[in-house]
């Protein structure tokens, strides 16, 4: 990852039009901003990739603008679930999906699988699986996600609060033990 002289550096070369500045950034976030696409889709490759690729060209657009009040991983993080967010609202989704029945995994009485988990977690509504991905599994702090979100400090500590809540119920009381 280039600190942040090498990214002004690689910055100025990717708005004055050069490839390998634009090459170094991307084999610098590229992964990582898949992997946050990946987890915000749900695990969709498709749809996470065109959320990836959607992010890149907006990030390229909007370089110029770019002040460095965050850090330039924290500012492609926020393209990515912003992308990601609009791909579920063009695709018709709600940001709310419809309750299970049961916990996943209930019949099995033991761990949570990762089936199970993956199962949970597409369940979440969409607010409380983003600050979930952004927090637990990107490890932003919560003043970074505000940002990010557009959102408070407070708004965010609480939906990752209820993302938790939500996940024990439909993972059951064996995961809420773990």
């Amino acid at each position: 990852m280039p600190d942040r002289a090498d990214e002004a550096r690689l910055i100025a070369g990717v708005i004055g039009g050069r490839e390998d500045a634009f090459r170094e950034l991307y084999l610098a976030h590229g992964p990582r901003l898949y992997l946050l696409a990946l987890r915000m889709t749900c695990g969709v490759d498709a749809d996470a990739e065109d959320v990836v690729q959607e992010a890149w060209q907006r990030a390229v657009r909007g370089l110029e603008g770019f002040e460095g009040r965050s850090s330039l991983r924290t500012w492609l993080s926020g393209i990515v679930v912003r992308c990601a967010l609009e791909k579920h609202r063009a695709d018709g989704r709600t940001p709310d999906w419809l309750p299970v029945e049961r916990p996943v995994g209930e019949e099995e009485r033991g761990a949570p699988t990762r089936v199970d988990l993956e199962r949970a977690f597409e369940q979440l509504p969409e607010g409380f699986r983003t600050v979930l991905v952004l927090h637990d599994l990107e490890g932003y702090r919560h003043t970074d996600i505000a940002e990010l979100l557009g959102v408070s400090e407070g708004t965010s500590k609480s939906q990752l609060s209820r993302a938790r809540g939500r996940m024990r119920e439909l993972l059951g009381e064996d995961y809420a033990r773990q």
